[in-house]
């Protein structure tokens, strides 16, 4: 507990809460006490109730038994702008930023909604949020100018959209920030500045709830950590006290290795070579060769070309100049349909708003590649094909859901980039594009999909895997490129590097 204040009574409590939802009892008796000053790492499977307990604290849901004690006053339930009132603000994992308003705006967002009694001023006295804004962004390692607060949210990339979220947070001054997944998008640099913001608000006192999926960020931040499953609180005390393993296995009621996943494999033909690939602004001369069953790594900082590499590869962005063969042969990738044509899958790195149709069914969204050769000769799907092709890849793929016919939008964050994979098996890829396969994933699901790349190298696909996460570089590839300042800077075999090497590699300002 944070020895400046004044008072000895946790922050808040959560006493004996239970939620229900048709069929499911998401929270099952949930104690908990937030001491003023300490950061929490709430941990578990997608599934646990983490999201359940969050939306409860913050006031977007009712519980249906207990109650919440904030500063020693007891509430029932809290609406969402009581919460704010209390000093409770939260950074969701989809931002709920609003796009058509500038960064100014957003980060000055809640406070005024707080302010005025959830309504917006009718005009905002822009010299008082030019100023309160460029505290909270520079506080973020954002600049504070007036150039950047001017800036639509929708013109950012999705890693400063996230420090934007958080960035609303310090403004606000609350007293108490749930953080979650906050660093999904960030490379590890922007990690490192995370973590020292969080220092400064443990400093002043706020309580900070992180919830997280990476194990690494949480020892490095420190402080308490909280393990739920199947909506109950299943471990609590100061994270140093637990392992890895011991926390993974807190979490799924199995023990998880952390060895490599990949066996050695033996060198095959070229699937896939890329010649001085060129995107003006983003990469240039970019070269390289994916093998037939190889996983190859691409890694990087967000300005060093890899994301805008992966997007140029699956059509969705394409390469200026340069040259692309498959099995030998010259291909063009100028729009995502050209990819698809030559048996090229891509997994985008943002499943919600560039991968799936949320609110269509679980088969809808594991056909939609293949919708042309599941037509009959009058022009409608089979839908008996179309079942049929779903069942099975629910089936290999272990997504857990009792019917295919519910919207994907009800499955878990694991389940989800499931139906993703299994939308570009169905067109029999030769290349597999995975960009960012494993965030916002629990350790239950990561390896899930770790084992099903695997598989998936072992018939014959090339996976290029987009990633910053880097021990699922280490445990899954055979090959890792460096990408930097958009260029290949270096490569390195994954059997036998050290995490500490390839970090150092990649913090390096040398390309």
């Amino acid at each position: 507990m944070n020895q400046q204040t004044s008072s000895s009574e946790p922050l808040l409590q959560v006493v004996g809460v239970h939620k229900r939802f048709t069929g499911v009892h998401a929270l099952r008796g949930v104690t908990l006490s937030f001491e003023r000053g300490q950061i929490y790492h709430l941990l578990g499977e997608n599934g646990c109730g983490k999201s359940t307990l969050i939306k409860i604290i913050s006031g977007a849901q009712p519980p249906d038994e207990g109650e919440l004690i904030i500063e020693g006053k007891p509430h029932a339930r809290l609406a969402p702008l009581e919460a704010l009132a209390a000093g409770i603000e939260t950074v969701y994992q989809d931002l709920s930023l609003l796009p058509n308003l500038n960064v100014a705006e957003n980060v000055a967002l809640t406070t005024e909604l707080a302010e005025h009694g959830g309504r917006l001023a009718r005009t905002f006295d822009r010299r008082a949020l030019a100023q309160t804004a460029a505290r909270a962004l520079q506080a973020v390692g954002l600049s504070g100018d007036a150039d950047f607060q001017a800036t639509l949210i929708e013109q950012l990339p999705l890693a400063t959209r996230q420090l934007v979220a958080i960035a609303r947070a310090i403004a606000s001054e609350a007293k108490f920030v749930i953080m979650d997944e906050p660093t999904t998008s960030l490379t590890q640099k922007e990690v490192d500045n995370l973590i020292a913001v969080l220092a400064n608000l443990r400093a002043q006192g706020v309580t900070v709830l992180f919830v997280s999926h990476k194990l690494d960020e949480c020892y490095a931040i420190g402080g308490e950590v909280i393990v739920m499953r199947d909506g109950q609180k299943v471990a609590s005390g100061p994270i140093a006290d637990y392992t890895k393993s011991q926390l993974s296995e807190l979490m799924t009621g199995r023990h998880l290795s952390s060895e490599r996943y990949r066996a050695g494999t033996t060198q095959a033909e070229v699937v896939l070579a890329v010649r001085e690939l060129t995107r003006a602004g983003q990469f240039r001369d970019v070269s390289f060769a994916l093998h037939r069953g190889e996983i190859l790594g691409v890694t990087g900082l967000l300005d060093s070309g890899r994301n805008e590499l992966a997007r140029a590869l699956a059509g969705v962005a394409p390469a200026d100049s340069g040259g692309i063969a498959l099995d030998g042969q010259p291909i063009v990738l100028r729009t995502p349909a050209d990819a698809k044509r030559h048996r090229i899958g891509y997994v985008p790195e943002d499943r919600l708003n560039e991968g799936l149709f949320l609110d269509k069914s679980i088969r809808d969204n594991v056909i939609t590649a293949m919708i042309s050769s599941l037509r009959d000769r009058f022009g409608q799907i089979d839908r008996k094909r179309a079942r049929e092709l779903a069942v099975d890849t629910v089936k290999e793929l272990q997504i857990a859901t009792p019917d295919i016919d519910k919207p994907v939008q009800s499955l878990s964050g694991g389940n989800q980039q499931r139906v993703l994979i299994g939308r570009w098996l169905a067109i029999d890829p030769r290349v597999l594009i995975l960009h960012g396969p494993t965030v916002g994933v629990d350790v239950g699901s990561k390896d899930i999909i770790y084992r099903i790349m695997q598989r998936l190298s072992l018939s014959g696909i090339g996976i290029l895997l987009i990633s910053d996460d880097l021990p699922e570089l280490l445990q899954n590839c055979d090959r890792i490129l460096m990408m930097k300042k958009g260029r290949v800077a270096s490569e390195y075999r994954a059997e036998g590097l050290k995490e500490a090497a390839l970090y150092h590699a990649l913090l390096s300002e040398a390309a």
